[in-house]
């Protein structure tokens, strides 16, 4: 009635699925804790430690490469893909602080989702931080934010982003709104 040769193929790949799954998850989870460490070590303005620890997620990153060689499996799972975008917010943040710029990056190779989400996921970043600023009187910080996340949502506007990257991109607009707010707000508070 059935083909037991063809069900214990599919077996077969099926569980090297859920192993390749599980040792992706293991990594990703590790990779995507230590991407919300780095960013917390350049909010406290400690640039050595941020960058160290976005080296041991470079590492692994391409440790994982190397034990899942199929890129299909890798970008298809969620808590990979979720991994690397925390990884690119935590990337571009460092590229921001230390050298004022946002480009490209070029320790591993990244798809446009990640980078479209990760960019998105950046404004609040740079809104945080300049709130931090503006608290120790730097209010300058808020005004190159502002120019800052001007010229991203001028780059994302030009993309009509649906679905997932809709979402990220309104949140992106949300913070450049708050960004907006809080230089009213220091500008009628310093008359």
């Amino acid at each position: 009635m059935i083909n037991k040769k063809f069900f214990a193929q599919l077996r077969k790949d099926f569980l090297e699925y859920v192993g390749y799954r599980r040792q992706i998850i293991r990594y990703t989870g590790d990779a995507l804790h230590k991407s919300k460490q780095a960013i917390f070590s350049l909010h406290r303005e400690n640039l050595a430690e941020a960058k160290k620890t976005l080296g041991e997620v470079e590492a692994i990153f391409a440790d994982l490469k190397k034990k899942i060689k199929n890129q299909e499996i890798l970008n298809s799972e969620g808590s990979y893909r979720a991994a690397v975008e925390e990884y690119v917010e935590a990337k571009l943040f460092c590229m921001f602080l230390e050298k004022g710029k946002i480009g490209e990056i070029k320790e591993m190779e990244i798809n446009f989702d990640s980078y479209i989400g990760g960019v998105c996921d950046l404004t609040g970043e740079i809104v945080r931080r300049a709130i931090n600023q503006a608290n120790k009187g730097n209010y300058k910080a808020a005004e190159e934010a502002k120019d800052v996340l001007e010229e991203i949502m001028a780059e994302l506007i030009q993309m009509n982003l649906t679905s997932y990257l809709r979402v990220k991109y309104d949140q992106a607009k949300h913070n450049l709104k708050k960004i907006e707010e809080i230089l009213y707000d220091i500008k009628i508070r310093r008359g």
